[in-house]
């Protein structure tokens, strides 16, 4: 037992019980106060950078309020290799999915008013006799933002929708995972999202979500590349980096991937040939022994 936890050891028959945790100094309560201060001013921080706005839901038409992010409030630190934009003031893809609690339709942004009748029908029928309503609190982190994805996702799974808008959730849902550190979960959504990818390349009219065809191509490379699957990635760059229309900052991108992969194979390949070479020697010796 730890010490600190034990110093009133002895007090028990004088009908001192359970003070074993007994916080001397009242550090731990400090330290719970000091957590909640901060956490408290986050959250009067994030406030400043968003609004609330009115929106029209297609599906029941209900009108309702969104939370939304202030234009100035888009403040890039930096991008990873897969268009993962990384912010310093407030996450806007936190935000990016809304959601009618009325009927339970949810989408990105970008996506939300685009239904045609057959759609409408399909959530009124799948999602909406289903939904239970919730009520989200004012900031939203990146849990509520992981769900708030998920049901976009379902939604658009139950309507149909093409590969892109997809895939595009999914990579969303990775992205958030990526901040949250949890490895597992971002690699199974960025397994969906290259699967729609792929999909969407071959069928699908550019531009995808601003992207053309190179860009997508690119992505591709990056995902199988971020998965594991090297020889594929390295394909998919190759491909890009020999193209006559891709642009020049994409194939500086492509060739800078291209590199990190090789040099990371290249290392393994340094620390698996020395236990190769100790399994040969040890199989070796084991002959000798048998002959």
């Amino acid at each position: 037992m730890d010490k600190n936890t034990d110093i009133f050891a002895g007090l028990k028959e004088l009908g001192f019980d359970n003070i074993q945790d007994v916080d001397i100094y009242g550090k731990k309560e400090k330290e719970k106060e000091q957590e909640k201060e901060i956490k408290e001013n986050i959250e009067i921080d994030e406030r400043i950078y968003l609004y609330d706005k009115e929106v029209f839901c297609p599906v029941c038409e209900n009108k309702f309020k969104v939370r939304a992010v202030k234009t100035n409030a888009h403040r890039m630190k930096n991008k990873d290799s897969d268009f993962h934009v990384n912010y310093s003031l407030i996450n806007p893809y936190f935000y990016d999915v809304w959601l009618c609690n009325s009927c339970g339709y949810a989408s990105t942004k970008a996506d939300f008013g685009k239904l045609r009748d057959s759609e409408i029908e399909l959530v009124q029928k799948n999602i909406s006799t289903k939904w239970s309503g919730k009520k989200y609190a004012e900031i939203y982190d990146a849990n509520v933002a992981i769900e708030r994805y998920k049901l976009a996702l379902l939604n658009h799974v139950v309507i149909g929708s093409k590969a892109s808008k997809k895939a595009m959730n999914c990579l969303k849902i990775a992205w958030i995972y990526r901040t949250l550190e949890d490895t597992d979960n971002e690699q199974i959504f960025i397994k969906q999202a290259l699967s729609g990818f792929d999909d969407a390349y071959f069928n699908e009219e550019f531009p995808i979500y601003g992207m053309h065809k190179f860009t997508i191509l690119y992505l591709i490379g990056e995902l199988n590349r971020r998965i594991g699957n090297n020889e594929e990635a390295l394909m998919q760059f190759s491909k890009v980096i020999t193209s006559q229309n891709a642009g020049v900052k994409l194939k500086d991108l492509a060739r800078d991937q291209k590199d990190l992969l090789r040099e990371t194979l290249n290392n393994n390949k340094k620390e698996i040939v020395p236990e190769v070479e100790k399994i040969k020697k040890k199989s070796s010796f084991i002959s000798r022994l048998f002959k």
